[in-house]
């Protein structure tokens, strides 16, 4: 029935598939061009795309070194950020941060905590970042992009023109609210193109399976049968279609975008190590104030499980350097001597995960299951409509 309903879908929403950069709008072509521009760094020498990079839109260090590279290197070296690098990739899926009366619960937004609402307000923050791509002011980014020394300073003055009607190359960036008109207008762009199917493809081996023109292995599709039932990924990970704002059907996105404590460990990697505790939504300043109890404190937003087999290592602060081990955790936490203790003991969630009793067969099953989730499988398929995005 499932898979009935997954090609209905497809046909329902067949239409032709853009398939080169070249179909990008000029303001989509700019925020890629700025993803891209490792100029608008401190050092000139770090992106949007360094730690986002395609086509699992994550850090491809961390991915070949998990055991080590648990949190992404700053423009500056030495530094390093303090949390796992998510993708990028359909993060554009994610709702504004907002509170689910129904739900009970905090839904959306960008980042682990969420501190970002939307994706224009995410994209502001790593040029920023003492920690990321060190940038002392948003006009310190916008003047990167029009120094004569960067080759793309007159794409953008050209792009900048035609996009926002602004002539970048006259602007008076010492003037504080034209350099955050000009930065506001970067975000945007960058938004716009995180927005586009580049960044969301659906081209994985899932998705071919679901439009016919691929089958499951017997491991794959025993682990599609586990992750729904015995090893409940999916009361979290929703591995049924959703709804666009316009009422059309979206593939499964395996996230329901809320927050979760799952009880992971502190991390005993050296830059990790001494660093004080992550609260993640709870250490929050504005949740901390209207969550007296701390209710809270410890959560972290569930992620979309699209191209996890290309980006380890896993969990907000990298503890898990291999998928086998955090599935293994999920299927392990809580039960006596198996793992350390919480990083935050409190509101650990231990009615969807642990004491699950996988084999280890079919841990291997779940694993391999969700490396079908990886795109690139082939190219983006023709049916698959992005939604309009907000």
């Amino acid at each position: 029935m499932y898979k009935t309903l997954m090609l209905a879908i497809f046909v329902l929403l067949a239409v032709v598939r853009p398939g080169a950069s070249a179909t990008l709008t000029p303001k989509e072509e700019l925020g890629k061009l700025l993803f891209f521009d490792t100029h608008l760094s401190k050092e000139k020498n770090q992106s949007c795309a360094t730690c986002h990079q395609p086509p699992g839109f994550a850090d491809p260090l961390n991915a070949a070194m998990p055991q080590t590279e648990v949190v992404s290197r700053g423009s500056v070296g030495g530094l390093f950020g303090v949390r796992n690098s998510p993708t990028v990739a359909y993060a554009a899926f994610s709702p504004h941060f907002h509170w689910d009366r129904e739900e009970g619960l905090f839904i959306g937004g960008q980042f682990w905590d969420g501190r970002e609402p939307t994706l224009k307000g995410q994209a502001k923050g790593p040029f920023l970042n003492p920690l990321e791509m060190t940038m002392s002011h948003g006009g310190a980014v916008v003047e990167s992009c029009r120094y004569p020394g960067n080759q793309l300073s007159k794409r953008y003055i050209e792009l900048f023109r035609q996009v926002y009607g602004v002539e970048l190359a006259e602007a008076n960036l010492e003037d504080r609210i034209i350099a955050s008109a000009f930065y506001d207008m970067t975000a945007d762009a960058i938004a716009a193109y995180e927005k586009t199917w580049e960044v969301s493809p659906f081209s994985s081996k899932y998705d071919y399976v679901q439009a016919g023109k691929a089958t499951f292995t017997p491991q794959e599709s025993l682990g599609l049968k586990l992750f729904n039932g015995k090893g409940l990924c999916n009361k979290c990970h929703i591995s049924k279609p959703g709804k666009s704002p316009g009422g059309g059907m979206i593939p499964p996105l395996f996230t329901d975008f809320t927050y979760d404590n799952l009880g992971i460990p502190r991390s005993m990697n050296p830059v990790l190590a001494k660093a004080p505790v992550d609260l993640g939504l709870g250490g929050r300043p504005d949740i901390a104030a209207i969550d007296p109890k701390g209710l809270q404190k410890g959560k972290f937003k569930v992620p979309t499980l699209r191209n996890i087999g290309l980006t380890a290592p896993y969990g907000h602060n990298g503890y898990f350097a291999t998928l086998t081990e955090i599935v293994e955790f999920y299927n392990t936490a809580g039960v006596r001597g198996r793992w350390p203790k919480p990083e935050v003991p409190q509101n650990v969630n231990r009615e969807e995960m642990g004491n699950l009793k996988l084999t280890k067969k079919e841990v291997a099953a779940i694993v391999a299951f969700m490396h079908t989730l990886s795109d690139g499988y082939g190219k983006p398929l023709s049916g698959i409509v992005l939604p309009p995005f907000p």
